[in-house]
């Protein structure tokens, strides 16, 4: 789903905000004065009960842009400045990968049904009928749900014939897959588990206020930058996300400093590869299927909520992994940077040694116009000499893994592929099953996002114009070859 919203161009807005301070020879004051440039005395969008608390939440969002988890504030008087000069002094990324602005938060009323003016008091009555704790009265001709007898069971919205009813639910714990998100019984406001989130990044998306909020590693990116050693490694999913060609891109990234531009399409056909051939060993070892391990989110949920499903996941480096360890032979010294649509990548870089940092897109379209750089107006430039196969650029989608592994499977083998478009409470319980119960294939691929990274939490564009430029680029793809993979 596309979420173009006025809560997620706020968030795109203060990254930009951000990251233009970064360029400007006072940033302190660029920095401090975001919250009231963005709130002044006259504003008359306020979203809040007061410019004040407006202002207050803009702070916070900044505090998050630079990098500083809200919940650990010591010093409200500490200005947004200060936070600046710490982010470019810490050697890396500080955890954890969300924050909660309890500020902003609305603190939504439990998940509940409530009937509305609708309502036409039927003769029927079928909502008083179908329920089974007696919740239902009729007030002033209309129906009326006892808080203190309802059970959310949602049997009075089925039965209603006029859909009078309806679930009023809370957007972020709705969007969970996992239960990480749960209400604060003093305050009301939403606390992360972080011991069961996987960051997918949904609760983010979803929440109407833009309370939840990764923590940028933009100032990081942009200060080691002056290093000249930092590489970009850029997922196949940019397709369609900012105006302009692939290899216009490529020269806007090193017009902002990175000193080489590498696809991650290139590891994904290393993944696809060695995917393929543990395929074949699991499968001929007596294995019933293997699940795919690309999609960090996914991986996140096995280890703390499927562990059952664990023994079936590849151990397959990932294609920025294979990326990274590319990157990091060539130069050991480089600083690597992906660049991708996914929040969860964070998790897995901070795995990994060979990672120092992850952007989203969103972050990418931040820097280059704060650095007021215009994609379009860039030349040309390939990114590296060996161009990625159409099945590695295919990762971007989902089905797309599948289609690379199958196309180097050997001919000869039954390959019974599974997709799994998107996470949430009945595909993990699904999966779950899968654990001790038959599956209907012998390869399951997993995209916590529907439509795959295409539609992740920290993309810029519209996923059905990302895929239509995405099958663009793959049809002047060439083809994957079954290159012999050399021994571990």
């Amino acid at each position: 789903m596309h979420h173009d919203n006025k809560a997620n161009r706020l968030r795109k807005e203060i990254l930009a905000r951000a990251a233009r301070a970064f360029f400007t020879d006072q940033p302190d004051d660029s920095l401090n004065r975001i919250p009231i440039q963005m709130r002044p005395k006259d504003a008359r969008d306020s979203s809040r009960c007061c410019i004040y608390k407006d202002r207050a939440v803009l702070k916070y969002r900044t505090m998050a842009a630079l990098g500083f988890s809200v919940e650990k504030e010591e010093d409200e008087l500490k200005p947004i400045s200060a936070y600046y000069h710490e982010a470019l002094e810490r050697e890396e990324p500080v955890p954890p990968i969300l924050t909660v602005i309890d500020t902003a938060c609305s603190a939504c009323v439990t998940t509940q049904y409530s009937a509305t003016n609708a309502c036409k008091g039927c003769l029927a009555r079928s909502c008083e009928s179908a329920c089974p704790k007696d919740a239902i009265e009729f007030r002033d001709g209309k129906a009326w749900l006892n808080p203190d007898r309802c059970v959310n069971c949602g049997l009075c919205m089925k039965a209603c014939p006029y859909h009078a009813i309806i679930r009023i639910p809370i957007p972020c714990e709705e969007a969970c897959p996992v239960g990480a998100i749960t209400k604060d019984p003093v305050t009301g406001r939403e606390n992360i588990d972080h011991t069961k989130c996987t960051y997918c990044g949904k609760c983010l998306r979803e929440c109407p206020f833009a309370a939840i909020t990764d923590l940028s590693q933009m100032i990081d990116v942009l200060n080691h930058l002056k290093s000249g050693r930092a590489v970009a490694m850029v997922a196949p999913s940019i397709t369609g996300q900012l105006p302009g060609s692939l290899p216009r891109l490529v020269t806007a990234l090193k017009m902002l400093g990175f000193s080489e531009v590498v696809e991650v399409a290139g590891g994904a056909d290393e993944t696809a590869r060695h995917e393929s051939r543990e395929w074949v060993e699991k499968i001929s070892e007596g294995e019933r299927f293997l699940t795919t391990s690309c999609c960090p989110a996914y991986v996140e949920a096995v280890d703390k909520h499927i562990p059952a499903l664990g023994k079936y996941v590849s151990e397959t480096p990932t294609p920025m992994a294979y990326t990274a360890a590319g990157v990091r032979k060539n130069d050991p010294d480089a600083v690597t940077v992906f660049i991708g649509p996914c929040i969860a990548k964070r998790v897995e870089a901070q795995k990994n040694p060979d990672v120092d940092f992850v952007l989203t897109f969103e972050e990418l379209g931040a820097m280059l116009v704060g650095a007021d750089i215009d994609v379009l107006e860039c030349e040309e430039a390939a990114a590296q000499t060996a161009v990625p196969s159409r099945e590695g650029r295919g990762f971007a989608a989902s089905h797309g893994v599948t289609d690379a592994v199958s196309a180097v499977v050997p001919g000869n083998a039954l390959f019974e592929p599974v997709l799994v478009d998107g996470l949430d409470k009945k595909s993990l319980r699904q999966l779950n099953l899968w654990a001790t119960k038959p599956c209907p294939g012998n390869f399951v691929e997993v995209m916590s996002c529907e439509g795959g990274c295409i539609a992740g939490p920290g993309t810029l564009g519209n996923p059905k114009i990302a895929m239509r430029e995405l099958k663009k680029l793959l049809d002047e793809s060439p083809p994957l070859a079954a290159q012999p993979v050399a021994a571990e």
